[in-house]
């Protein structure tokens, strides 16, 4: 079951890719590069910036596509994260299972666990039922028993760790990929321009503003690419990193309470 979760995420990863792909390219030639942008001479119509962006050149879409990604990806990251949190603060679930802990009641912190769901949720219950098992085992001594309620905790929280994790290293690659790539297209510009300034006599002047707008736009568009990436990255590493340490400090709280019971 878990391996075809993580085929259907890794399909769906693939999916996104390509349809930003398609519909980048797609807003690109049609929308963009459309004669009523242009004039007779096809130059863009003044104030018309659906035009002048379509002079960036042919490195344009795949910038798009970078950035179509990212709000995607960046979408999908918000949704699963959020359902891993469950259906309440996790602080305060923290706190709850910390009270009714402190007051022996197991059994409705187990309940408590159901009702929060999401990843907090499932690795405290399962590190609770380790508890409940423990606390009736006969065969194990005191420190046997710790071990196996952290080893609980530990195996718990790395089979929810790779769901949350899932699709980040698109956007972290993305953050770096992105500016890469602006950077080739302001190349690419820059080498337009200067070859309308190499000609005899006059230069062009319609080939030199061509190459200095390309240079510009990709530059621009892979910037932006870039720093929404990198905010999205940092955004959900900083959530995750919330949720792990909420759960190591229930995991905690439950192993300090069950040593402090048990003689």
């Amino acid at each position: 079951m878990e391996n075809k979760e993580s085929s259907l995420k890794s399909a769906f990863a693939g999916l996104v890719i390509l349809v930003c792909l398609v519909v980048a390219h797609l807003l690109f030639y049609l929308v963009m590069g459309s004669s009523t942008n242009f004039d007779a001479d096809g130059h863009p119509l003044p104030g018309n910036y659906l035009g002048i962006v379509y002079k960036g050149g042919f490195i344009v879409p795949i910038l798009m596509s970078f950035l179509l990604i990212v709000i995607t990806v960046s979408i999908e990251r918000f949704l699963t994260i959020n359902k891993a949190t469950g259906t309440g603060a996790v602080e305060v679930f923290v706190r709850n299972i910390q009270s009714l802990l402190s007051e022996n009641n197991t059994q409705q912190a187990i309940a408590a666990c159901d009702e929060q769901k999401g990843s907090v949720g499932n690795v405290v219950k399962a590190t609770l039922e380790k508890y409940v098992q423990m606390k009736s085992d006969q065969k194990l001594d005191k420190e046997q028993k710790i071990a196996s309620i952290q080893k609980t905790v530990e195996e718990a929280t790395s089979l929810e760790m790779p769901s949350l994790e899932k699709n980040l290293t698109i956007l972290s690659t993305l953050a770096s990929v992105a500016t890469l790539v602006a950077l080739l297209g302001t190349v690419l510009g820059m080498i337009r321009a200067f070859a309308a300034m190499a000609q005899a006599g006059a230069p062009d002047s319609s080939a030199l503003a061509t190459g200095i707008s390309e240079a510009l736009i990709n530059t621009a568009i892979g910037i932006g690419t870039s720093a929404v990436s990198i905010i999205a990255y940092n955004f959900f590493t900083s959530k995750i990193d919330t949720l792990t340490y909420s759960i190591d400090e229930a995991g905690m709280s439950i192993t300090q309470t069950f040593s402090a019971t048990q003689k």
